[in-house]
C-alpha cells in the first residue's frame, strides 16, 4: 500500500488569511508543519493539496521548493479537491493533515496508520471523539471509502470538510485511538490571531527545536500556562458548523469597532452567530451569500435602499456609463443641477436643494441651514434622525431621552456636554406635549419624519405646521426612510402638508449613495452663512444613480406597486396571526410594514422566526421593506414557509420551551415604536 498525507491548505482563510504563510523563527507555518510531518515513519509521500486561486501562488512555490508534490483542485469542494490529489500521486491510503496544525505529531500519525493497517477499517481518526489536544487532528481512509464519499456525498458542508460522509454513514468501517486522559479541551490550531500568538509561544521556546512531542507541549501548558492563555475560551472546531459569512464577522469585530459600520445591519439584530452577515451578488429581492447559497430577501432589502429592486438594469447601466466617463473631476457635474430641478419639480413648495451621500449627513446639514437662518439652537424632535452630536445631545441629560423616546443603546460619548438641553424630543401625535415643549423653550426649529409606524390623528401634522408657522419656527420633515415609497416624492405629499425643509435618502438612488435637502429658498440661502461642503458630495454616481431612479419610478409608478405589496403582505400577517391564535402588533407606513409579538417572549419568537425561515432560503425578520421585485409568486412561497414557524410559535405559547428550539443567542433589540 502506498500511505500518502494529504494537506489541505490555502491562502484564503476567512477567518486568519494567509495564516500558512506566517513566520515562526524565520520559516513558514507550512513549513513547519511540512518538517514535522515528515518525521512520521509509516508515509510513503506527503503532497500540498490547494485550490486554483491566484493567492495560492506563493505557497505552491515555497513548497515545491522544499520537495514537495503540490496539487490544486476546487476551492470549496476539499472532498473532490482531495480525490484529485490522492490520483495525482497514486495514493491507496490517505492520512488527512490541515494545515492549521503546525503541531501535528509525526508518533500520533504513525500510531493512526497502525491502527488503520492492523484493523483493516475504512476509516481510523483521532477526532471521533476527540480526545487530544486541538491540532493533532489525524485522520487516515482508504482511496475506495474516499472515492465512495466524493461519489455520494451531496451537502456542501460534507464536500467542504471532507470527511463527515465517512464518519457518519454506516457503510463504512472505522476504528478510533484515544488518550488514556481527555486533553481535547486545549487548543493548539489556527484559526484565530490568538491562536497564532500561542504557537509562535510554543515554538520560540523550543527553538531551535521543531521535533519537540506533543507530550512535551502539554508540560509545558502545565508549567508555563501564560504561554497558553491568550486563546483560552475559543471553542474548538467552531469553524466547521460556522458559514464563511459567519467567520468573516468574527473576523471583522477584531479590526472594525461594532463589526461594521451601521448598526441596523449587524447580525446581532437579525441571527447571533448564524446570520450569513455577507454578500457576494444581489439581484432582484435575491441575494447569494459567500458559499453561493441563495436567499430571497423577504426583510429590508438594503435597509430600504433598493425599491426597484438588487442591481436594476436601468439604474446599473446609468452608472456604468459615468464610470466610462470619468465620475471625479475639477469640475462639477451637470447631472446635480438636473436632479435639483427634478426635487424642485415634484415639490413645488421648495426652491433650493443642497445634495450629500448619506442620511445622517443630509440630516445634519438640514439642522445647520435651519439654526443658521432662526438664530436659535434649541431642536424639538420626533423620530430617528443619525448618529451625528446635534441629535444624540438629546441623551445628555439626567434622562436618557431618546432610550424611551426610540432606540436604546445610542449612547452620546464623544458628544460634548456643552449641547446638553439643545434637543428634546417630543412624542408624535401628542401636539399638546409638543406645545408645552415650544412654550417652555426657545425653540428654532420642529424636526420630526412623517409617520414612521403610525399615521397622524386628530389634525396633528396641520396643526404642527400652524404652530411653526405662529411662531416662526423652521418646520423640517425627514423623508430619508418615507420619501418616494407612497407617492412620487415625500410622505408628506400624502398628507397634504408641506414643511420649510425636507430630506430624501435611502431609496432615491436605488443603492447607490445620493441623499438630497431641500428647502424653501430664504431658509436655503442661510447655508451660504455657514460652511458646509464636502469632496465627496460632488462625486457624479449619485445624481446619475438618482436621475435614473426617478425616471424608472415615474414610468414604473413603483409607489403604486410597493404600497400594494406591502398592504397585502401586512394583512395576511394579520391572517395569519390570527389562524394560529398568535398575538402581534401591525405598525409602519403602508409600503414598510412591520409587524411584533405580544408578551415578554417577543424576541425569541423573533429569533426563531429568522432562524426558521433562513433554514427555508428566506432572509426574515418583523419587517418587510416593499420592493418592485417581490412578486406574487416569491410573497406566497414565503408565507406558505411561514405558516409552518407561526405554528410552531403557537405549540411555544402552548408550552413548549422556545429557548430549546433556539441554536444561538436571542437576537438584539431593535428601534422602538413611537405611538
Amino acid at each position: 500500500m502506498k500511505i500518502v498525507a494529504i494537506v489541505q491548505a490555502r491562502m484564503g482563510s476567512t477567518r486568519l488569511p494567509d495564516k500558512v504563510m506566517k513566520k515562526i523563527n524565520d520559516q513558514t507555518m507550512i513549513e513547519l508543519l511540512l518538517r514535522r510531518l515528515s518525521l512520521a515513519k509509516s508515509l510513503n509521500e506527503i503532497v500540498l493539496a490547494t485550490s486554483h486561486d491566484d493567492r495560492n501562488s506563493d505557497l505552491i512555490d515555497l513548497v515545491a521548493s522544499l520537495g514537495f508534490k503540490v496539487f490544486q483542485g476546487s476551492e470549496n469542494d476539499v472532498l473532490s479537491r482531495y480525490l484529485g490529489a490522492a490520483h495525482f500521486v497514486d495514493a491507496d491510503v490517505i492520512v488527512r493533515i490541515t494545515g492549521d496544525c503546525p503541531l501535528i505529531d509525526p508518533g500520533l500519525v504513525d500510531q493512526c496508520v497502525e491502527k488503520f493497517v492492523e484493523c483493516k477499517v475504512d476509516y481510523v481518526s483521532n477526532i471521533q471523539p476527540p480526545s487530544y489536544p486541538d491540532g493533532l487532528d489525524t485522520e487516515v481512509f482508504s482511496l475506495a471509502a474516499l472515492r465512495c464519499a466524493s461519489s455520494d456525498a451531496t451537502k456542501s458542508h460534507d464536500r467542504e470538510h471532507v470527511t463527515p460522509y465517512l464518519r457518519e454513514n454506516s457503510q463504512f468501517s472505522s476504528a478510533a485511538i484515544r488518550s488514556e486522559k481527555d486533553y481535547s479541551s486545549h487548543r493548539w490550531t489556527v484559526d484565530e490571531q490568538a491562536d497564532f500568538e500561542v504557537i509562535k509561544n510554543i515554538f520560540n521556546f523550543f527553538a531551535p527545536r521543531i521535533d519537540f512531542s506533543w507530550l512535551e507541549v502539554l508540560e509545558l501548558e502545565a508549567q508555563q500556562p501564560n504561554l497558553f492563555s491568550v486563546n483560552y475560551g475559543l471553542i474548538r472546531n467552531e469553524g466547521v458548523s460556522m458559514s464563511s459569512g459567519q467567520k468573516l464577522w468574527k473576523r471583522a469585530k477584531r479590526v472594525i469597532p461594532g463589526g461594521n459600520m451601521l448598526l441596523s445591519k449587524r447580525s446581532e439584530m437579525f441571527l447571533p452567530d448564524q446570520w450569513p452577515a455577507y454578500f457576494q451578488k444581489a439581484k432582484g429581492c435575491r441575494v447569494w451569500d459567500l458559499e453561493g447559497n441563495e436567499f430571497i430577501d423577504m426583510s429590508i432589502m438594503g435597509v430600504g435602499t433598493n425599491i426597484l429592486g438588487y442591481g436594476n438594469d436601468e439604474v446599473d447601466d446609468a452608472v456604468r456609463s459615468v464610470i466610462d466617463k470619468g465620475n471625479m473631476s475639477t469640475l462639477n457635474c451637470p447631472e446635480e443641477v438636473y436632479l435639483a430641478e427634478k426635487l424642485i419639480e415634484l415639490h413645488p413648495w421648495a426652491d433650493m436643494v443642497r445634495f450629500a451621500r448619506s442620511g445622517g449627513e443630509a440630516n445634519s446639514i438640514a439642522v445647520r441651514i435651519a439654526r443658521a437662518f432662526t438664530g436659535k439652537s434649541k431642536i424639538a424632535i420626533c423620530g430617528y434622525h443619525g448618529w451625528h452630536d446635534w441629535y444624540l445631545a438629546a441623551n445628555l441629560g439626567d434622562e436618557k431621552n431618546l432610550v424611551g423616546h426610540l432606540l436604546p443603546g445610542l449612547e452620546p460619548n464623544g458628544v460634548p456636554e456643552e449641547l446638553r438641553g439643545t434637543v428634546m424630543p417630543f412624542t408624535y401625535n401628542d401636539h399638546e406635549g409638543l406645545e408645552s415643549l415650544v412654550e417652555s423653550n426657545d425653540i428654532g426649529v420642529i424636526k420630526m419624519e412623517v409617520s414612521r409606524n403610525f399615521g397622524p390623528e386628530n389634525r396633528f401634522l396641520e396643526r404642527v405646521r400652524e404652530l411653526a408657522t405662529r411662531r416662526g419656527i423652521v418646520l423640517i420633515f425627514d423623508e430619508c426612510t418615507s420619501g418616494f415609497r407612497q407617492s412620487f416624492g415625500g410622505l408628506h405629499k400624502i398628507y397634504n402638508v408641506e414643511p420649510d425643509i425636507a430630506m430624501f435618502g435611502k431609496a432615491m438612488g436605488n443603492g447607490y449613495a445620493i441623499t438630497a435637502v431641500i428647502g424653501r429658498r430664504e431658509i436655503m440661502e442661510s447655508a451660504q452663512s455657514s460652511f458646509i461642503s464636502s469632496t465627496f458630495w460632488t462625486e457624479r454616481i449619485g445624481p446619475v444613480a438618482g436621475l435614473k431612479t426617478l425616471e424608472v419610478m415615474e414610468r414604473t409608478e413603483s409607489w403604486n406597486i410597493i404600497t400594494e405589496i406591502g398592504k397585502d403582505v401586512a394583512t395576511r400577517w394579520s391572517n395569519l396571526a390570527q389562524k394560529c391564535e398568535i398575538q402581534i402588533l401591525i405598525s409602519g407606513i403602508k409600503a414598510m410594514p412591520t409587524f411584533s409579538f405580544s408578551g415578554d417572549k417577543a424576541l425569541e419568537y423573533k429569533t426563531l422566526l429568522t432562524q426558521e425561515m433562513l433554514s427555508k432560503g428566506f432572509l426574515a425578520s418583523t419587517s418587510l421593506y416593499a420592493s418592485v421585485a417581490h412578486t406574487p409568486e416569491l410573497i406566497d412561497r414565503y408565507f406558505d414557509s411561514l405558516d409552518a414557524v407561526f405554528k410552531t410559535i403557537r405549540k411555544c405559547e402552548d408550552g413548549l420551551d422556545v429557548m430549546n428550539l433556539l441554536k444561538g443567542p436571542v437576537a438584539h433589540s431593535g428601534f422602538k415604536r413611537l405611538n
